[in-house]
């Protein structure tokens, strides 16, 4: 799929790491690096913009790696980047670890995944099909 991208950024186009990889990394665009303090959250801009066709989203994740070992996550995740946005990719980065955490400009913060999606057309009815979980949810189908 060929999807237009603009590159404002001092950094090379995100690329699939591995041939099975479903995301690319994002790197942070800075002038300067940002300091992230322990439930602290900002907007890191990455320096790309673009053009997705309708029916695709690309989809801002978190790193397993950042999150795993030095507790910082996306806000949002997923977040989404809809088809008819044209400004820049920011990614909502927090700390949720008990320790400062310093982006650096270039630094891997996320991933990008692009997908399909359905636009939804409603069908309102008055009772819906019964299941035989029916309204069980929030652990209702229990732990082991």
């Amino acid at each position: 799929m060929q999807i237009k991208i603009i590159n404002k950024s001092n950094h090379d186009l995100p690329l699939y790491e591995t041939m099975a990889s479903a995301g690319m990394d994002l790197r942070a665009n800075l002038t300067e690096s940002i300091t992230l303090q322990p439930m602290e959250r900002k907007i890191v801009p990455t320096g790309l913009f673009l053009e997705l066709p309708v029916g695709i989203e690309a989809q801002v994740r978190p790193r397993s790696g950042l999150a795993a070992k030095k507790g910082i996550t996306v806000l949002n995740a997923p977040g989404t980047v809809d088809a008819d946005y044209r400004g820049e990719v920011g990614v909502i980065l927090i700390n949720l670890s008990h320790e400062n955490f310093t982006v650096e400009n270039g630094e891997r913060i996320a991933q990008l995944v692009i997908a399909k999606h359905e636009r939804a057309v409603w069908d309102e009815v008055e009772v819906l099909s019964e299941t035989a979980r029916g309204e069980g949810g929030f652990g209702s189908t229990g732990v082991k």
